[in-house]
This record gives structure tokens, sequence and C-alpha cells, in this order.
């Protein structure tokens, strides 16, 4: 009796103290028994404070008992939203690796060679698709250190792979401006551009803006050279840049990258307002070589290591580097103030060097 007593109780109990974990959409909020429906900002407004609690989340590296030595300094940041499956095969190509050589069988980049095989994900650095696009996943990218997100248009239900930003998660919706203001966005304004509103409507991390649109100061990602061109700088992971100044007459603007230096690039060209996803990344260790075998990379040899005929350093009895500086394979000087960028090489749209040697 008391064991069926038990059993009925847990029955009637259960229901109420099982916390409830349902997922409610984001266009309502829900008051007590009554839910009322969010307008556009307020929409915006819920979607950017979760944003900004996520970007704060401290992310865990996941450790594994060291019953081997490979095992024993191996960490890995954990990032429990990505897509578990495989990729979205229409939008990738394969890869054919070349490990390093060029069209006539000669090593041009050292280093390279083996791994494991992959697929090339087509990532749309242009964006000059315009509408509102929703976030369908987040996805890990082999091919690179950062994260990317599978969007769908609203209208066209197009699939595209974009560079995912700190804190977007499925369900979260994107936009692209770099075909103009959208009409819908005018007529909420009168029909005339109020910079108020605009600035509103169209700050939200993941949407893709020309530089003319994005007030001075602001943190972005995904950075264009040219008018039209596709996104060059910041898409490695944790990377940004930030709008310095801006030039109208001469159709520039300054942007400041993460090392510090400072470049021009057309006003109009495209930019990210964000961080680039997997800022978690310089926490990995491989904990041993066949790790990096496995990403294709091969070992490095130390010059004093080789022989004469391979390496200036190289040769001799014990370890002995002939009295020579640091050189590469090739007799360019690798330390010392030695420079190989002169004349003609010199970068134009460099406005500012970044920061070299130790600050007094």
């Amino acid at each position: 009796m008391s064991f069926l007593f038990q059993v009925s109780r847990r029955a009637v109990v259960a229901p109420w103290l099982r916390p409830q974990f349902a997922v409610r959409p984001a266009s309502q909020v829900f008051l007590g028994q009554r839910s009322i429906e969010q307008t556009e900002l307020e929409k915006q407004d819920t979607m950017t404070r979760r944003q900004l609690e996520l970007s704060k989340e401290k992310v865990q590296l996941k450790r594994m008992k060291p019953v081997s030595p490979s095992l024993r300094w191996w960490r890995r940041p954990v990032y429990p939203y990505l897509w578990k499956g495989k990729p979205h095969k229409p939008l990738t190509v394969t890869r054919v690796s070349r490990s390093g050589r060029n069209n006539t069988g000669r090593i041009v980049v050292r280093h390279r060679g083996g791994g494991h095989k992959r697929r090339i994900r087509l990532i749309d650095y242009s964006r000059q698709v315009g509408g509102p696009q929703t976030v369908v996943r987040i996805e890990y990218d082999p091919n690179r250190t950062a994260h990317i997100a599978l969007i769908k248009h609203n209208e066209t239900g197009e699939l595209s792979y974009i560079i995912a930003c700190e804190g977007l998660r499925e369900g979260d919706e994107v936009e692209s401006f770099r075909s103009g203001i959208p009409e819908r966005i005018m007529q909420e304004m009168g029909g005339k551009i109020d910079p108020a509103i605009l600035a509103v409507r169209i700050s939200r991390k993941g949407n893709c803006l020309p530089i003319s649109l994005i007030p001075v100061g602001t943190i972005v990602y995904n950075v264009g050279e040219h008018k039209n061109g596709p996104a060059k700088y910041c898409r490695a992971a944790g990377t940004y840049a930030r709008v310095v100044a801006k030039d109208p007459e001469k159709k520039r603007a300054v942007v400041q990258l993460q090392s510090g230096e400072q470049r021009y690039v057309n006003l109009e060209a495209c930019a990210t307002l964000g961080v680039t996803s997997n800022a978690a990344h310089h926490n990995e260790s491989l904990g041993k070589a066949g790790r990096n075998r496995n990403k294709g990379i091969r070992p490095t040899v130390r010059g004093v290591a080789m022989n004469k005929v391979d390496h200036p350093l190289g040769g001799g009895r014990g370890k002995s580097k002939s009295n020579k500086p640091p050189m590469s394979p090739w007799g360019v000087l690798a330390k010392g103030g030695f420079k190989t960028r002169t004349g003609k090489h010199v970068n134009k749209n460099k406005v500012k060097d970044r920061p070299r040697g130790k600050k007094v």
C-alpha cells in the first residue's frame, strides 16, 4: 500500500514541481496569463539584450582525464549551440590538397601536406542581397577559426553562409543594407532619412552596412576595402576593427585593425557590426603533434639542425650557426630591423603603422 501511495503521489505532485523549459517565441512577452504582442523595436531590444548577455558568458574548456600523455594538455572550448550534423551540401565544394606545391610540382609553401579530407564552405563575403534573413543554425567550419552561420532569406527562402558574430544564435534576424535603405524603413521615417530612427533600426549584431552608415567608434568585423568588393579584413576568430574617422570629400574612411594599424578603406565598403565568433579559439591546446598533422600542418625543422647544403645555418660540429645572424633558407635576414618593403612595395592605404618595440 505504501508503494502505491508513493507512486500516485508522485504522479500528482511531479507536474507541479517539474521545471518548465519550454522555449517561447521572441515576439511575445508573457505577463501572468496575458500575452502582449511586441512591436518591431521591442523585438530588436529583446534580441539585443539577449545577445549582450550571451557575449558576457564565459566559455568553458573541455578537459579529459589524462589516461595517455596526449590527453594531459588537451583543451578545447565547449560550444553547446553548434550544429552537430553535416553542412548544407549545395553550399560546399571539394577541397583539392596541393600540399603547398605549384603547377610544376615544386614546394612554394613549406610545412603543408596530409591532413583530413574537407569540403570548402562557400561563404558570402559580399552580402549584396537585401532583406531580412533568419539564422537557421551556427556551424563549425574546419577551414577557418571562426564559426559560420547558415541564414535563410525570409522572402525568397535562399540559403547562404556568413561569418557568425559573437552572440549570434539560431532564430536571430540579420540584414544587409549594402543595396540601400529598404522601403519599409523609409515609410517608417516618413519618406525622408531620420538619422535617429535609422540608427535604431539598423544597429544590430550581424547586420552588414556600408561604412558611411556606421558611426565613428563602432566595433565591426568583415571589413571590405573597395565599394563593391567583398570583406577582406577581420575575418578570423575573435578579431574586430574600429571605425576611427571618415573623409566624405575623398570618399574614404580610416579603420583601425586589431594590430593597431590604421588603414584607408572606401567609404561605401562593407562592414558587419559585432566581433567575429569563437573568441576563445586561442585557449585551445592540441596536446600532441599528431593533431597538427590531422590539420595538414607538417613539422618545422630548425636551420641549425639541417645540413650545410639545406640552410645557411646548417652543418658544423655540434650546435653551431657559424657566427651568422638568423636568416631564412634563402639568405634573407630575419631579425635586427632588416626591412623588405621599400620603394614601390610600400602600402599606400596605410595611415599609421602598428606599434612596434617596447613602449618606454
